[in-house]
């Protein structure tokens, strides 16, 4: 089986061809294998991409852990890329996700656009906190300081779990208040099916600009994550949510191979 190995700011996927369909999706395990770090490939998901009438192509994504997944907003980016260095697409595309169709389009210097959902209202979580759901669920806790500091593993792990979010979970992201909300945004996030910090998260820093939205920052938010950078375009409704998200940032191919079925 030919695999590519793709990352967006550090998030990084396995990618197949499976525009044949021909990978068994219901073998849970051999996904998780695929995604292993020691014993695989190693990646943070594994992403198939397949023929669907009316879309360019369908994005099947699963998790680390073996298990299908909410929408990655990075894996979309990266699977766009993929698209186009299949001939798939040229420099603009029309797909459908777990969450729905979505829109793209690849710049010249290789950043990938990807619209992302409207976004409901912010919903407070606590004196520094707030949850949104930008395809997948995040918690968003403000710090004044210390974000390189933080252990986000045991901090994510303690608030994935908790209430309200209980075994379901939520990703958790953790975010540095700049000097300025003009200025660039610090995150690190713990996200769920992975059960660790990733380098970047791209439904995550979506969240975490829309949230920022209420403490000043203004379109396009500019983020920064061990990863790389990202940057998030929006627009608020007068509800208080969000709609013409563009999540932007840069999809790199790493690597093609090929692995024993």
């Amino acid at each position: 089986m030919t695999f590519h190995k793709y990352h967006g700011t550090g998030n990084d996927f396995v990618i197949i061809d499976d525009r044949n369909r021909q990978f068994d999706e219901t073998n849970h395990a051999r996904i998780a294998h695929l995604c292993h770090r020691r014993f695989g490939i190693g990646a943070d998901g594994l992403m198939l991409l397949r023929n669907l009438a009316g879309y360019d192509f369908e994005m099947v994504y699963f998790n680390a852990d073996g298990r299908p997944s909410s929408m990655c907003g990075n894996g979309g980016r990266c699977l766009v890329a993929f698209a186009k260095f299949l001939g798939v697409i040229q420099d603009t595309a029309q797909f459908l996700a777990v969450d729905g169709p979505h829109e793209a389009r690849v710049e010249s210097d290789g950043t990938v656009r990807l619209k992302m959902q409207d976004v409901d209202p912010p919903q407070a979580a606590g004196p520094h906190d707030t949850f949104l759901n930008t395809g997948s669920p995040h918690h968003i806790r403000f710090l004044p300081t210390g974000l390189d500091e933080l252990n986000v593993f045991a901090e994510g792990r303690a608030l994935r779990y908790g209430e309200p979010y209980g075994a379901a979970g939520a990703n958790i992201n953790f975010v540095e208040l700049p000097a300025d909300p003009a200025h660039t945004w610090p995150v690190r996030t713990y996200e769920r099916g992975v059960e660790d910090e990733t380098l970047s998260c791209g439904t995550g820093v979506t969240a975490v600009a829309l949230a920022a939205s209420a403490r000043g920052a203004t379109s396009p938010v500019r983020l920064r994550t061990p990863g790389g950078q990202l940057e998030v375009a929006f627009e608020q409704r007068p509800d208080g949510g969000f709609e013409n998200v563009w999540l932007s940032g840069p999809a790199v191919r790493v690597f093609s191979g090929e692995v024993e079925e």
